[in-house]
């Protein structure tokens, strides 16, 4: 059996000698690697597995990667670890942000690389911007110089990440969107390099591809809209590089297994970019027993009695920042990102327990594809309905719009876009704004301050608990779990019907049996109608059809995506490799 540590040495001194100019040398050292077939120290991936899983992606926080990265390894370190010893579980990226504590367990390790981090995150952009925004003439000399970048720069991943796999004996790598969404490629050929030279099995896990929502502009019909993932083919007729590109997304090597999150991924793979169709498998999600559980209406109370606390900085009741001065200091919050609340004015505030609240929840990060500014058009089109306005004025109810993830640095436009939309309602609306609000917990999920309260710190599917209602006006989605989230916990979501369409239909469960279907309100993509925000009133205002809703998907869900079935389903991908 080949020796891990002779391996990395023959890596290094490998990528040491090679000679790099252009993107054609990278394409021939990887055409090079193809023939080197190196013997893995493990004679199969379980045993591979068991020595250690390394999980591999840009960075960690509170975002649905790194929530369905925590699953796995939650499946896979029940699946593989022995009576007497826990399987050696490891993350490794860019950066792990305070949020990362409530998915990375604290027996999971760690492991930091400096400039791995993807998008404007990875050297402040510099690069990114290079590849994908600016022109790259072939056989240039800014392009030569690209090429000679990204080449060394791979390779210090690949040591930095070899280093760390030979150290722990890790047998098998999962990377998670590193080698499909081009967040950063040389991130994505230092993967390619490391797994390959040290014989690792690699489960590759793609959520999104670049194609995704993105084409080439020679591609466009007159008048079609175009897509938020176009820039990746900004270069496409620099063919050195591009063919250099897309060996990387994905990579096709000996010991990887490509696993996609929905049909048309696979689809793709096979009948278009030509992999095998037994080295191309999907892999679902899971809910956990805890999403599942019955809750009671104290401890939805409770549960907004914390969250209350997280956005008041410790005191029980937040109140807000005005709207005007929240825009004004939007690039100042946007470096620190601390939780709070937005009013029309500063120092209004709501009961976080009062059965009449209206609590929606986008459990989501800010981004242009989520489109969350519908919601505000959605809330504003609401207080302008009699049946809603009326009785939500004599009540005296307030509304919270509750954002629960971050805004990624790239993204401060669109958050932009979402506070305009904001102050538009309050403005429109008057004395009834005043009750109106927007949150933001920029994914945390506890305060120093439950210690001396005797809180609990927050969970996810308590966090979904909290709310009358989700909303999810996306525009694309690679799956789409807050339905199936929502869906558990029981809570009716408002969502669109986004693209691609069959990856919707297929998390809905339109191909199945009705009682295996999540039911759903589709999120107008026009106007609003008054049928339909009477509908929507009568939901959030009374409750109606709220129990019966509530019933149906939870066992939709219970029946689709329990934990057994996707730690079966790794047991036959580590067999697969």
């Amino acid at each position: 059996m080949t020796d891990l540590n002779a391996l990395l040495t023959r890596m290094t001194d490998t990528l040491g000698a090679a000679e790099v100019a252009d993107w054609g040398d990278i394409s021939l050292q990887l055409e090079a690697l193809r023939e080197m077939k190196v013997q893995s120290p493990w004679p199969s991936a379980n045993c591979a597995a068991r020595s250690g899983v390394g999980f591999v992606t840009f960075d960690y926080g509170i975002d649905g990667v790194s929530i369905e990265i925590s699953k796995y390894a939650d499946c896979i370190e029940s699946l593989l670890s022995g009576a007497d010893s826990a399987l050696p579980v490891h993350f490794i990226g860019g950066d792990f942000y305070a949020q990362a504590d409530s998915v990375i367990r604290p027996h999971w390790r760690r492991f930091k690389i400096n400039g791995v981090n993807g998008w404007s995150k990875w050297d402040d952009g510099t690069w990114f911007a290079r590849l994908f925004y600016e022109v790259m003439p072939p056989n240039s000399d800014g392009s030569r110089e690209m090429a000679r970048g990204i080449w060394a720069q791979a390779v210090r991943i690949a040591g930095d990440l070899g280093v760390y796999v030979a150290a722990h004996n890790i047998g098998l790598l999962i990377p998670v969107n590193i080698n499909s969404n081009p967040g950063n490629p040389a991130y994505a050929l230092g993967m390619i390099l490391a797994g390959e030279l040290l014989g690792a099995y690699v489960i590759n896990s793609n959520h999104d591809y670049y194609w995704e929502g993105g084409k080439p502009t020679s591609e466009y019909e007159p008048g079609e809209d175009l897509g938020v993932r176009d820039h990746f083919f900004k270069n496409i007729d620099n063919r050195a590089f591009f063919s250099m590109f897309k060996q990387l997304y994905p990579w096709n090597g000996r010991r990887w297994l490509q696993v996609n999150i929905n049909e048309l991924q696979t689809k793709h793979l096979i009948e278009i970019d030509g992999f095998a169709s037994d080295r191309v498998h999907e892999l679902s999600t899971t809910i956990s027993d805890e999403f599942l559980a019955e809750y009671t209406a104290e401890e939805v109370r409770s549960a907004r009695r914390r969250m209350a606390c997280i956005l008041a900085d410790g005191a029980d009741r937040p109140h807000s920042v005005a709207v005007d001065e929240h825009l004004a200091n939007l690039g100042t919050w946007m470096g620190a990102q601390r939780p709070l609340v937005v009013g029309a004015e500063a120092g209004l505030s709501f009961d976080p327990e009062a059965d009449s609240l209206v609590y929606l929840l986008q459990p989501t990060r800010i981004i242009s594809r989520k489109r969350i500014e519908r919601d505000l058009h959605l809330i504003g089109a609401l207080l302008q309905t009699p049946v809603f306005r009326e009785k939500f004025d004599a009540e005296e109810r307030s509304l919270v719009l509750h954002i629960t993830g971050p805004t990624p640095i790239e993204h401060q436009a669109d958050l932009q876009v979402v506070m305009e939309a904001y102050r538009e309602v309050v403005e429109r609306t008057g004395e009834t704004g005043k009750r109106v609000f927007i949150a933001f917990s920029v994914g945390t999920e506890e305060h120093p301050a439950f210690g001396d309260r005797g809180y609990a710190r927050l969970h996810i599917e308590d966090i979904y608990r909290m709310a009358t209602a989700v909303v999810f006006p996306s525009e694309t989605e690679g799956r789409g779990l807050p339905i199936i989230e929502s869906g558990a916990c029981g809570v009716p979501i408002i969502c669109s019907r986004y693209e691609p369409e069959a990856v919707f239909a297929g998390v809905v469960g339109k191909h199945l049996p009705a009682d295996e279907q999540i039911n759903y309100i589709p999120f107008p993509e026009r106007e609003f109608t008054p049928e339909f925000l009477a509908d929507l009133a009568a939901l959030l205002l009374d409750g109606i059809g709220r129990e019966e809703n509530r019933r149906h998907n939870r066992h939709a869900v219970g029946a689709r995506y329990g934990r057994e079935m996707l730690m079966r389903a790794f047991s036959k991908l580590i067999e697969a490799v």
